[in-house]
């Protein structure tokens, strides 16, 4: 089992990558609506924790009342690239047996899914993610760092969590092959990733038991670790440290899709064949 089909037909991917990007592009007031959505959230959050901060003496965690609004503006702008909430579509093809028909083709089904799913991403960054950012600079200030280091860290943090959501994802919805009724399972997903990725409150604000069983998942490495890498609260080995378990989460989690779509496809039995 490896991760080498993956990176096979690198220009039917890059194709399908690009056809990602395109088709979510046509979705024009549906990424409006979305960036209008997380602005509102991002001044809610924003709001909340500057107040949260400013009630606990002005600094938790490392964080004063400017840090922790920009850690709610980064939040809701990586957001929607990340996909924190995954998606259903796999669950449902399988479902319909549809499945046989990405399996029969000749490009590795979660190869393509995932190349689709990173044009996804590509696209959203800027209508979904700028407009919060903007808001945010304007309303309370962002509290970024001046060098570039970060920001370049910070973009392979990001593809890096867009994979491993992706992982994540692709296991959740992979449990169609064995489970007739998902929506429990999903359920709990949703409750534990954005929990645990530090879409609520900073992950750094948990107490130290939940603080362990985070950093036990892949959920930090999602949403966490990019906006540490930007903000520059990681830096140096400490950036580099985070990138590495973000590889090893995306690698481990990409090999336990590859095994369980390889067992799934063993007991598909599609109508008519």
């Amino acid at each position: 089992m490896s991760l080498t089909p993956l990176l096979a037909r690198p220009r039917a991917l890059g194709a399908l990558t690009r056809t990602g990007f395109r088709r979510w592009s046509t979705y024009r007031a549906a990424a409006a609506a979305g960036a209008f959505t997380n602005t509102v959230f991002g001044l809610i959050k924003a709001a909340i924790t500057m107040g949260a901060i400013g009630a606990a003496g002005g600094t938790v965690a490392g964080y004063d009342p400017i840090a922790g609004a920009t850690y709610a503006w980064l939040a809701q702008a990586f957001l929607a690239p990340v996909n924190v909430f995954g998606s259903s579509d796999l669950a449902q093809r399988i479902r319909t047996g549809d499945i046989a028909i990405d399996l029969s083709r000749p490009v590795d089904p979660q190869a393509a899914y995932l190349a689709a799913d990173l044009g996804r991403a590509a696209y959203q960054l800027v209508p979904r993610g700028a407009p919060p950012l903007l808001v945010g600079a304007l309303v309370t200030g962002l509290a970024l760092p001046a060098q570039l280091l970060p920001y370049v860290l910070g973009a392979l943090s990001l593809v890096l969590a867009v994979v491993i959501s992706f992982a994540c994802t692709w296991l959740v919805n992979l449990a169609a092959f064995w489970l007739v009724e998902l929506r429990g399972v999903t359920t709990l997903y949703l409750v534990a990733s954005n929990v645990l990725c530090g879409l609520i409150i900073p992950v750094h604000w948990f107490p130290d038991w939940l603080a362990r069983i985070a950093a036990a998942t892949p959920f930090p490495s999602m949403l966490q670790h990019p906006i540490d890498i930007v903000m520059g609260r990681a830096q140096g080995s400490a950036a580099l440290a985070l990138l590495g378990a973000q590889a090893a989460w995306a690698i481990g989690l990409l090999l336990a899709g590859r095994f369980l779509l390889t067992a799934g496809a063993r007991k598909l039995v599609v109508q008519g064949g």
